[in-house]
């Protein structure tokens, strides 16, 4: 709250009890003058205020207060190794990120604030949201948003990338299109591989000092084994070990830290961009979740996809964290906001030993108080409203992020992953899958009695409100692109109807049939690594539709996503 500064209204002595007499004499025997009119607020500056307002402020509170006094400090030292990911990944997206940055702090205009404000909100100067549209204000020049973003040399091609990588072979190739390197040209203007700890040496340097000193101040040893490891590997470039001891970290903080998803690479999807997650678990509600992991055989088993395409036996450890969120930063803190996340991504553990889905459960309460209920409001009628659930919201998102460890993650018959074999149509199918399959396995689940009769009930048609939720991230947005596919391929199966009155509703007797068909006709391309096929079904789908924007249209009083203010990490 601000207050008015009282000295604004204090005098001093005789001369000051004069003035005040005067001033009330004044007010008393004539009306007070009319206010002068208001100053109309500048085009560029109300534009700017639009766009913020669609990220609606929310305390993000985790108990801190509850960790002894030298894990605290370990927290403490975890959040400051945070922070710098978040100028790592303003370099990754843009080499010109960092200066801009410095220039919009230093513009003190109305304008310039907003915009600084908004560049913050989308770690740069296009708006996530919009067709990465360009905001900065008049004046400051920038490029389209590159899709190469900075992983690739700024006079590039994707062409001549794509050649060179096909020119590669060994571990010369594995390091070029790996996670953890850039590509550069040298001296003679030939592409080269440059690793991470070599190309964000002084960054990762300071970082993995935090990380080591909070290690010698927890007592909880899976956490000092993360810590430690991951401190090596931002020095080694080798990140194997340290997500391996990500998987069996068991301790009150649980900190995700370093370079993982490949959302930016719009060229390949193959580079990793620097997040944090900074979380303390919820014991209570992880062990709520953890039998679902004992579940994923039998579903993979089940699987509508031609049994070859399965895997007969999944990696050993599926973990499951049920956490509130401390701090974020990074690529887990740009425009839409993460709600939970399936990790580590790296093909080797994944196939050895699974992968851990971690759920930010505070995050997601904010996301459905702010977000989804008042959509349902708008996008459903009075009698579906009521069918909209918390327990279902959450319990989806779980079963999404638990379904990207399902399926194909190879091409049949072959070595070559399906990221590799899809491309830049990967990140988006992907998503598209993690949703429909995870759908179809809360029903699989429902007909065993293993979720409650209330998620049965509601899961459907929650899934069809957290649809338009999640297509105003925009389609250009991997989310926001394979939920458009589902919403299109489920109208086409009048599994969901537009009605007269510009509401949506599912349809009960084709629900299942159609989510099982998508899931099945999803995961075949995939397993086929049929790049030509997902490009078709992303471009033909992957669009909003009229009756889909009516209901958008009538949408800009509800947020689109929350805007976390870490009281906690304060």
């Amino acid at each position: 709250m601000h207050e008015l500064p009282q000295s604004r209204f204090r005098t001093r002595g005789l001369a000051g009890l004069g003035l005040a007499l005067a001033v009330v004499m004044t007010t008393r025997c004539a009306p007070p003058p009319p206010p002068p009119p208001a100053e109309p607020t500048p085009p560029a500056l109300q534009a700017l205020q639009s766009k913020i307002a669609r990220f609606a402020p929310v305390e993000i509170r985790a108990d801190v207060g509850a960790l002894p006094p030298n894990e605290q400090e370990a927290l403490r030292h975890i959040i400051e190794a945070a922070r710098l990911m978040d100028g790592l990944f303003l370099e990754q997206v843009w080499a010109g990120n960092t200066s801009l940055l410095t220039r919009l702090a230093g513009d003190r205009t109305p304008v310039g604030q907003a915009a600084l404000h908004y560049f913050l909100i989308n770690k740069g100067p296009w708006s996530r949201i919009d067709h990465n549209e360009p905001f900065v204000p008049e004046g400051v020049s920038v490029p389209a948003k590159p899709a190469q973003a900075n992983f690739y040399p700024a006079d590039s091609t994707r062409d001549e990338v794509d050649k060179w990588f096909r020119s590669l072979g060994g571990a010369t190739r594995a390091l070029a299109t790996g996670f953890f390197s850039v590509i550069r040209r040298g001296a003679d203007g030939r592409l080269m591989a440059v690793p991470y700890h070599v190309q964000y040496r002084n960054t990762l340097v300071a970082a993995a000092e935090h990380l080591r000193q909070a290690s010698a101040l927890t007592s909880q040893p899976t956490l000092k084994r993360y810590l430690d490891l991951r401190a090596g590997a931002f020095l080694s470039n080798d990140y194997y070990d340290s997500d391996i001891a990500w998987m069996e970290l068991d301790a009150s903080i649980e900190p995700t830290i370093g370079p993982y998803e490949t959302y930016e690479d719009e060229w390949f999807g193959y580079k990793a961009a620097f997040e944090a997650f900074v979380t303390l678990r919820d014991d209570a509600e992880t062990a709520k979740l953890t039998s679902f992991s004992q579940e994923l055989q039998a579903l993979e088993d089940a699987l509508p996809i031609d049994a070859r395409y399965r895997n007969p036996k999944l990696g050993a450890l599926a973990p499951i964290r049920v956490v509130n969120v401390v701090f974020t930063a990074g690529d887990g803190n740009r425009g839409v906001q993460t709600a939970a996340f399936n990790l580590p991504n790296d093909d080797r553990v994944i196939s050895e030993r699974g992968s851990k889905r971690v759920m930010l459960k505070n995050v997601q309460e904010a996301k459905f108080e702010k977000v989804l209920e008042p959509i349902a409001k708008v996008a459903l009628s009075p009698a579906d409203q009521a069918n909209v659930s918390f327990d279902a919201f959450f319990t989806h998102i779980l079963m999404h992020e638990l379904m990207h460890g399902l399926g194909p993650q190879q091409v049949h018959g072959t070595n070559e992953s399906v990221r590799q074999a899809l491309k830049e149509t990967n990140s988006a199918l992907e998503e598209a899958k993690a949703d429909i399959s995870g759908l179809w396995a809360l029903q699989q689940l429902a007909d065993r009695g293993a979720v409650s009769a209330d998620i049965a009930r509601t899961m459907y048609t929650t899934f069809l409100a957290s649809m338009f939720r999640s297509i105003r991230f925009g389609v250009n947005e991997a989310h926001g692109k394979g939920i458009a596919v589902q919403l299109n391929y489920m109208l086409d199966k009048g599994a969901i109807v537009a009605r007269e009155d510009g509401t949506f509703a599912i349809v009960p007797d084709k629900v299942q049939g159609a989510v099982a068909d998508l899931t099945r006709d999803i995961m075949t391309i995939q397993a086929k690594g049929d790049y030509e096929a997902a490009r078709t079904l992303l471009s033909t789908m992957g669009v909003v539709r009229p009756e889909v924007q009516r209901v958008l249209d009538r949408l800009t009083d509800v947020p689109v996503d929350i805007e976390p203010q870490f009281s906690s990490a304060r």
